[in-house]
């Protein structure tokens, strides 16, 4: 490649970071290179938080820290802050996960809206995020995408899910702020990928305010993104696409099996790979139409787009372009990138530690999976620990 690679720079990677805070951080990754122990610890963790266990100190001083910006956007604004200083923009993510009523979707909303609002006023939190299965039943969204007739309780209860998706996207327009729609499991997100479409229909007129996530471990998306491209250049509206590998492969395939339906999933990793490669390319090369978020771990992935966006003489800090990993993962790109000048982002969740274990748990499970990147994480963090003789 004729970019060098810039991401061993283990002392920009973890500038934020003090010699304790790596050193946990060493202790974390080295457990999570053990799957099993990682299922056994989060099974146990979340019994204690059941049974009311003294364990919140714990998670909330180990895991929690590490992965997440605080259980409060007051506490999220002190790291906010110090990414800032390093040129890192924030997303804050309120990380509430698995609930099933009414008042709960209600609260997550007025939550969300808030946080729109609040982002309006910080340069450093240019986007929102928000998880559709956050703000009505998994059940609906999974039932309008099987296209199955809905009761009447349920087309109410469809209708509220549509207004509150309206209100978010409306809410994100009036305030400037960009808002991430996340990827959830196949079999629901037909009906959400048809319901923001429309949302950009409505919205991206002259910018994108309205993003949708691609998870690029399905083996269609490269087909759907193509759609999506030909549908906005008839319908003049913008794409907005973050594009990620995908965060559900292991319930997939069990389903896909459990079912007799072929799986959704790529075959393998290096398929995956190539698929999310293949994506990212078709949409550098159609950014008048689709605006791109980079949301990856993947050191190969970003090289390339950067090799991309060199040929196309197109700048780092292009407001087209963005760059984004999960706080806690991948310093080494987030931190490198930003000071070669490009557009990038951290997402930190935050939420009561109970209610954001869900979202620790998938986090810790995804990661041991993801062949390599354990290995990478400590590589890395031993060779910045070295670096300051620790």
């Amino acid at each position: 490649m004729s970019i060098k690679n810039p991401f061993n720079n283990t002392e920009i990677a973890f500038s934020l970071k003090s010699n304790g805070e790596l050193r946990k951080a060493h202790f974390l990754f080295k457990m999570m290179g053990y799957p099993s122990l990682v299922n056994f610890g989060s099974a146990l963790m979340m019994k204690s938080l059941q049974w009311r266990l003294p364990v919140k100190g714990l998670i909330k001083s180990t895991v929690f820290e590490h992965f997440c910006g605080g259980t409060t956007e007051e506490e999220c604004h002190q790291l906010v802050d110090k990414l800032d200083s390093k040129d890192v923009f924030s997303i804050l993510d309120y990380s509430v996960e698995g609930k099933e009523e009414e008042e709960d979707f209600n609260a997550i909303v007025e939550k969300k809206l808030h946080l729109i609002k609040h982002a309006s006023a910080v340069e450093a939190l240019p986007f929102e995020v928000v998880k559709p299965t956050g703000i009505g039943r998994f059940y609906i969204w999974q039932k309008v995408t099987e296209k199955k007739e809905l009761t009447t309780a349920e087309q109410e209860e469809w209708q509220r899910i549509k207004d509150r998706v309206l209100l978010l996207s409306q809410t994100a327009y009036d305030n400037d702020i960009a808002l991430l729609f996340d990827g959830e499991e196949s079999w629901m997100q037909d009906a959400a990928d048809e319901l923001i479409r429309d949302m950009m229909f409505l919205f991206n007129k002259e910018k994108a305010i309205i993003y949708n996530t691609v998870q690029c471990y399905r083996h269609d998306r490269l087909d759907y993104i193509k759609g999506l491209y030909e549908d906005a250049k008839i319908n003049d509206f913008i794409v907005g696409a973050k594009i990620v590998r995908g965060a559900y492969m292991e319930k997939e395939r069990n389903r896909a099996e459990e079912m007799g339906y072929e799986s959704p999933i790529c075959v393998n990793k290096a398929a995956t790979d190539e698929m999310y490669n293949a994506v990212m390319i078709y949409i550098l090369d159609r950014l008048d139409t689709i605006k791109l978020c980079i949301g990856t771990h993947n050191e190969s992935s970003t090289l390339q787009a950067m090799e991309i966006l060199e040929g196309k003489e197109i700048p780092a800090n292009h407001k087209d372009v963005w760059f984004g990993q999960l706080y806690g993962m991948s310093d080494d790109l987030t931190f490198n990138l930003a000071q070669l000048n490009y557009n990038t982002f951290k997402i930190l969740p935050f939420g009561p530690v109970k209610d954001v274990m869900p979202y620790l748990i998938r986090r810790a499970q995804e990661n041991t999976s993801v062949a390599g990147q354990m290995g990478r994480e400590l590589l890395l963090i031993k060779e910045e620990m070295k670096r300051r003789r620790l």
